[in-house]
């Protein structure tokens, strides 16, 4: 019996999602687990795996193809079994080879161009409007291009085809201004709105202070010693420390565990922890909910699965929506940064940077000067939500917090 394979819904908000790109090819047979593509929504990305062992009979939307959620985007079943196709309604004998029909692979919404060698009926050429949107970005005459779509329809596939075989486009102005021009990923867009948005609707101010860390260092020796002895021990990152020590001052401090909603000021009873992650599709910034009532190992682990999800693409939506966390940590120690002013994901009120750790002169007592390890922080807050004063005190708690580490 021929199985649909389905475009899932990956949140309540998700309507359409990308295909980026299929592992199999159609007639490929296949086994359960199997990857057969990769699509991405406006948020992550993701790979959907096979539901079943089969052939791939049919597949119905290629690459680069925008496609509704729920709906069919290609089928499983045996060798020569019949199929419906879900567009046409009409019966498909994968016995007998056909030439595609239009609802087969699809790239939605094709339009058509003025006439010319590719994808030519009647004078006018077959393209949809993401690939002529494409080619018009990169300078390309679609005159010049052979489609691969139904009918000879030019797709998006065909551009970055011809992109991938050409290189990137050099272009230079009176032989001294070149540059390559790359298209913004959804990923990416999203971030550019996110972060225009929370610059231009709130009243960002920052606030920089020192931590020592020696206490937190030495902490971090012991399960390192651990380790050694026990490598199943759990390895808890300083990273984890630090978010421990942020809990605990956002509740002492719970106007900075809150969002910011125009005519009012939401403070939650339980902290949802953001943690931005750097992938390689863009920055993700996943909840850790009710981190509040987790221990420090479950809590280390929380943070670790979900920075994993994310750079595997296999976070869930809902968590990365900047409505999902209270407050937010960005974490750049590990990259040297020194001191920064970290953006708030709003509706948040507030966002905590954390820098490198580096030695500064200090007063070790008895009249003796040296070194001590301190840590930058940043705390970014919404002056709308927050005024200077508690942003001071709380920032001041989360300093006091590392310095007096426990893990209790």
């Amino acid at each position: 019996m021929a199985i649909p394979v389905i475009m899932p819904k990956q949140g309540q908000s998700v309507e359409t999602c990308i295909i980026t790109r299929w592992f199999k090819s159609k007639g490929e047979p296949v086994s359960a687990g199997d990857i057969l593509f990769s699509y991405e929504t406006d948020k992550a990305a993701f790979d959907l795996e096979s539901p079943s062992d089969g052939i791939l009979l049919e597949i119905f939307f290629a690459e680069g193809a925008e496609v509704p959620v729920l709906q069919n985007v290609a089928i499983l079943g045996s060798a020569g079994e019949s199929f419906v196709a879900p567009a046409t309604g009409m019966i498909h004998n994968t016995g007998v080879t056909e030439p595609a029909s239009p609802s087969a692979v699809t790239d939605p919404g094709a339009s058509v161009a003025p006439a010319g060698p590719a994808g030519n009926e009647q004078g006018r050429i077959r393209i949809s409007p993401r690939a002529r949107r494409l080619a018009q970005s990169k300078s390309l005459d679609i005159n010049q291009i052979s489609g691969s779509g139904p009918y000879g329809r030019i797709i998006t596939r065909d551009i970055d085809d011809l992109l991938t075989r050409q290189g990137p486009i050099a272009i230079e102005k009176q032989a001294a201004d070149v540059f390559t021009d790359m298209p913004l990923t959804n990923v990416r867009k999203l971030i550019a709105r996110a972060m225009h948005s929370s610059l231009q609707n709130s009243a960002q101010l920052t606030h920089h202070m020192s931590a020592d860390v020696r206490k937190l260092l030495e902490a971090r020796k012991k399960i390192k010693e651990e380790l050694v002895k026990d490598p199943k021990a759990a390895d808890i990152t300083l990273n984890d420390m630090i978010c421990w020590c942020i809990i605990k001052a956002l509740k002492k401090f719970p106007g900075a565990n809150s969002h910011f909603l125009d005519d009012r000021i939401r403070t939650f009873s339980g902290i949802h922890l953001g943690i931005a992650v750097d992938t390689e599709r863009g920055l993700m910034v996943p909840s850790i909910k009710d981190a509040d009532r987790m221990d420090l190992r479950n809590l280390s682990g929380a943070l670790r699965a979900a920075a994993t999800a994310c750079r595997q693409g296999k976070i869930d939506p809902e968590l990365i929506k900047s409505t999902s966390a209270s407050f937010t940590v960005s974490n750049l120690g590990n990259y040297g940064v020194e001191i920064f002013t970290p953006v708030i994901n709003l509706p948040q009120v507030a966002i905590l940077g954390v820098c490198t750790i580096m030695n500064r002169p200090a007063d070790l007592g008895n009249s003796t000067f040296g070194f001590i390890p301190v840590m930058g922080l940043s705390l970014t807050y919404d002056h709308r939500a927050i005024d200077g004063g508690p942003a001071t005190l709380f920032l001041r708690e989360i300093k006091e917090q590392i310095e007096q580490f426990t893990n209790s």
